[in-house]
Order: structure tokens, then sequence, then C-alpha cells
């Protein structure tokens, strides 16, 4: 069984304990009690590890691969429920175990596609990875941040590409921004923690970057210093590490809308028992969103998960392939090649 198994295994446990009814809002005595349920008792006796310097011992590999079938943004039908009721829950667990077929389908079928992408799990009972507002969504755009989203160009929203600035962040293999390094993704999930004194390191896997949380009392850098995933200061408060970011280089964020330099997040990060940590973050930017919001949800160890180099397509030459099969500047050159093979020159050559 694929790990992650447990999380979903202790869902359907928790089914034939207790009906959970709709609750028409996150709030109240079975909403604490939901998302502490999302946690293993610690063993009797159990005390939170510390490091050789007296700190919390967060060391380990966390991967989120396990999240992949829990929506960042909540589903309409949902509504302001933060977890599924027992018929949902069962129907989700099913659609999620059919996606986990797929790889070998795939394999029997002689065939790499999305199955074997896609690094698939059973859901979480949670609705969404986002749990405040209390609908799952993001807070409305500012006029800034719809003219932000409006001029955002990757290869999700563009088809004749002319230079570099046609290609989003993510598409150059720059940095997958904040807070969407520390959020599932589609494969490639692994977060590694490593601590010093002073210092928290988070390395993430899928463009392999390295935050670094200075845990020494400094102050951050004047606002015109500016990183791809900000820079973080922490302290502790008793057995979470509080960690603010700031000093964000605008246009890196994987949210709503691309960020401006206002960007600001807040994480907490608290050790429950030997194997989990619940994981809290609060965003906010001024100039883009018409509020902040959170996202809340489990890490789980596994100390068997080995990272991969996140080569993304070596050498850039995606970048460039894009450009010369769409780019107008090279549609003669494309038809020169299609004619020295004796062939018509393709259709739909992008012309201005």
């Amino acid at each position: 069984m694929k790990r992650g198994l447990l999380t979903a295994a202790m869902g359907l446990a928790l089914c034939a304990g207790t009906a959970l009814a709709p609750a028409s809002a996150q709030e109240g005595e079975d909403y604490s009690e939901q998302m502490q349920a999302r946690f293993a008792a610690p063993p009797e006796g159990w005390e939170v590890p510390r490091t050789e310097w007296g700190d919390p011992d967060l060391r380990g590999m966390w991967p989120l691969d396990y999240l992949s079938a829990t929506p960042r943004v909540r589903p309409g039908q949902f509504g302001t429920r933060a977890f599924m009721t027992d018929a949902e829950y069962a129907r989700a667990f099913e659609r999620a175990e059919a996606d986990m077929e797929r790889y070998e389908e795939e394999e029997q079928a002689n065939m790499m596609a999305m199955g074997h992408w896609n690094e698939r799990q059973l859901p979480l009972r949670q609705t969404s990875l986002i749990v405040e507002p209390a609908n799952g969504q993001y807070p409305p755009l500012t006029d800034l941040g719809r003219e932000y989203a409006a001029n955002e160009k990757t290869s999700w929203n563009t088809y004749v590409f002319e230079d570099m600035d046609d290609f989003g962040i993510f598409d150059r293999c720059l940095t997958r921004g904040m807070p969407g390094s520390m959020l599932p993704a589609v494969y490639n999930m692994g977060i590694r923690v490593a601590q010093s004194p002073g210092l928290v390191a988070i390395t993430v896997e899928m463009i392999h970057e390295t935050r670094l949380v200075y845990l020494d009392g400094r102050d951050p850098p004047p606002p015109e210093v500016q990183f791809d995933l900000g820079y973080s200061v922490g302290h502790w408060k008793g057995d979470t590490l509080v960690i603010e970011t700031t000093n964000f280089r605008p246009g890196r964020s994987a949210g709503p809308a691309p960020n401006s330099d206002q960007l600001k997040m807040t994480e907490r990060l608290t050790i429950m028992n030997p194997d989990q940590v619940h994981y809290e973050a609060w965003i906010e930017d001024p100039l883009v969103m018409e509020g902040s919001y959170k996202v809340d949800f489990p890490w789980e160890r596994d100390e068997d998960y080995e990272m991969f180099e996140y080569a993304c397509h070596e050498g850039n030459v995606q970048i460039r392939g894009y450009i010369t099969a769409t780019s107008p500047r090279f549609a003669e050159e494309r038809a020169a090649a299609w004619r020295e093979r004796g062939e018509e020159p393709e259709s739909g050559v992008p012309v201005r």
C-alpha cells in the first residue's frame, strides 16, 4: 500500500463511528473535533523530541504526496463545510482509488500517460486545504490584483510565444514561489527539514529550492532586498515553530494572481506526535487580495521517501522549442523544413 493510505483509512474508520452531519459552517465543537481527528494521539508518556541544543526537533522527511487528492480551493458544492459527510467521503475515496489504478492500467497497456506523471493518493476528509475564509476560497482580488491576473502569461494561457516574457516562472523552472512551494503539486512533492542552532532549512523537491528560517532574532532586510521565496525569520512558541516571511520579489506567487512586494506569509508548525506535524499558514497581500486566507493540513513523516533531482527540462530546450514552434518570426523556417521533407507546410502556422 502507498504511504498516506493510513490517513484515509483513519477517515473511513471515523465514518464507522460517527455520522458527520453536513454542518452549515465551520465552527463549533464538531469542527474542532474533526480538525483534531486528523492527528493520531501520541503514545502514552511521549514527549516532543529535542535537538542536541534543546529546540523541538522537526528534522526529517515530510513529503506532501498524500495530500494530492485534497484540493487547495474548496469545490462549490461543499459551501462552508470544511469536512465531507460519510457518503461524500466514500465517493471521494472510490474516485481516488480508481485514479491510483491508472498507473497499473498504463503499465499493462505499455503506455505512459498521466497515471505515470501524477503522484496520486487518497483524500483527507477535509474538503479543501484552504480553511479560511469559511467558504474555502481565495479572497476577492483588488483592482490591481485583477490587473495582475489578466496580464499574467504562462504556458497555460498563451499559444504564441515570442520571447521569455510570454512564459511563467514555473515554465522557466525558476521557482514555484510562495505559498506554492509549501503546497502539494502533481509530483516531486518532497519536503525535507534540517536544523542547526539558530537556523531551520526547508528543502522542497520541485525546483530544488531551500528556504532558510533564521531563529537568531535578526530583522528582515530592507524592503528593496527581495527573494523568490521571501526572507524568513522565526521563533519557537512552546513546541510550535512560528515563521514570518516577507521581502518577496513581485510576480512569484502561486495564488489567485501574481503577488506584489507586500505579500506576507505567517506559518505555524506544531509537532503533534512522532510522525505528524500540524501545518498552518496565513497568506496576505493587501495590494492584490481583499483579505487573507489560511491553509491548514497535517504533515506526515516518511523517512523512506527519496528526493530526486528536479531537472525540469535540461538546458531550457523547451523554452526555445515553444518559441520556434509558434512565433511568426519562425514561420518560414518551419515551412521550409516541411518542404525539405517533401510535404506541405503545416496548417495553422501562427500569423499576426
